[in-house]
């Protein structure tokens, strides 16, 4: 299983937000030197914090560091011109030195795309146009198309990704149509930080027997993002991230989006919190009764102190990314 952590890339606004940066940085190089497989950017216009946007800050992250990946876990698609975005993209995989990973969605709060011009449902559209589209260009191909976000005739990209074929794409999806629409535009899902062992099981049902019905392979990247602590003891995790998950998900309740929790339950069923035994065991158990490749875990919460989360990015890193990332698997994919 390869291991990865996602960057808390926003700020309390009376907060210095250089100094968030730096925070930022010496998270991402401590998890560059400890070996996690790569760090994940979220993605949000008019937050209620200072928010770091991803694509720039994966530039500036691909120059501090030098071996880990970077990804976006997920970056709101249809808000951009899908050539803009290729073509960003595309510079970012030349950056990194082929380090990019691609999560996108087609996002949850009608404030942003409002704030753009995107009809609410013209966003699941637009994700769906442009995956084959920005493939197509990544891939050297001459394009003609046209769609709400303008039109191209006889387009071409001469800037070629350091990945053949440009960086892998994951699409962040909760619902089943989303989860299907995953599958058939062949693209890994990224599972979201919510949903219990059934609940994974059920929906991982769907996407492959959608993925087989498309004729598309199933061994591929099965990534997962979850929420996560560990500590000397499971009492002692427990109550170091539950403030953090009460104070996040009470933000997410004044946003128009329904992501409510009751903390117990969610702690219990769908984090990966405990000691390092307990936390290995469930990655290890995610792997073998799922077929999860990729595990993103948010260590950091805005407010939560610079040095609890360098802590828990090295608790991971020294006390269980060795136990989980044995060489035998470090790179395999899942069929299941």
């Amino acid at each position: 299983m390869r291991v990865s952590v996602f960057l808390s890339a926003q700020f309390p606004p009376q907060q210095s937000a250089r100094e968030g940066l730096a925070a930022v940085v010496e998270q991402a190089q401590l998890a560059d030197r400890l070996g996690f497989d790569a760090v994940f950017l979220g993605h949000h216009f008019l937050a209620h914090s200072a928010f770091l946007q991803p694509l720039e800050l994966a530039g500036y992250l691909a120059h501090a560091t030098e071996r880990v990946r970077i990804g976006f876990g997920i970056l709101l698609a249809p808000l951009f011109n899908p050539v803009a975005l290729a073509e960003q993209l595309a510079t970012l995989d030349v950056l990194s030195g082929g380090r990019m990973i691609v999560g996108l969605g087609a996002g949850y709060r009608r404030r942003e795309t409002e704030a753009f011009g995107v009809e609410w449902g013209d966003r699941i559209r637009r994700l769906r146009e442009y995956v084959p589209l920005m493939r197509a260009l990544w891939n050297g191909e001459t394009v003609d198309a046209e769609g709400s976000w303008g039109s191209v005739r006889g387009a071409s990209l001469p800037l070629r990704c350091v990945q053949p074929g440009g960086p892998p794409i994951w699409i962040g999806a909760f619902a089943e149509p989303a989860i299907r629409r995953a599958a058939r535009l062949d693209a890994s899902w990224l599972i979201g930080p919510e949903g219990d062992d059934e609940a994974i099981a059920a929906r991982l049902r769907l996407y492959r027997a959608t993925l087989a019905e498309h004729g598309h392979a199933l061994e591929r990247a099965y990534p997962m993002s979850r929420e996560a602590c560990v500590a000397a003891t499971t009492e002692e995790a427990r109550a170091l991230i539950r403030p953090h998950l009460e104070q996040q998900y009470a933000a997410y309740k004044s946003w128009d989006t329904a992501q409510q929790v009751e903390v117990d339950s969610y702690l219990d069923e769908h984090c990966v919190v405990g000691d390092a035994d307990r936390v290995v065991a469930r990655l290890q158990r995610l792997e073998r009764e799922h077929g999860i490749t990729d595990v993103a875990l948010r260590v950091q919460f805005m407010g939560m102190p610079h040095a609890q989360a360098l802590e828990q990015i090295r608790r991971f890193g020294e006390d269980v990314i060795p136990r989980v990332s044995a060489p035998a698997t470090a790179g395999t994919t899942s069929t299941f």
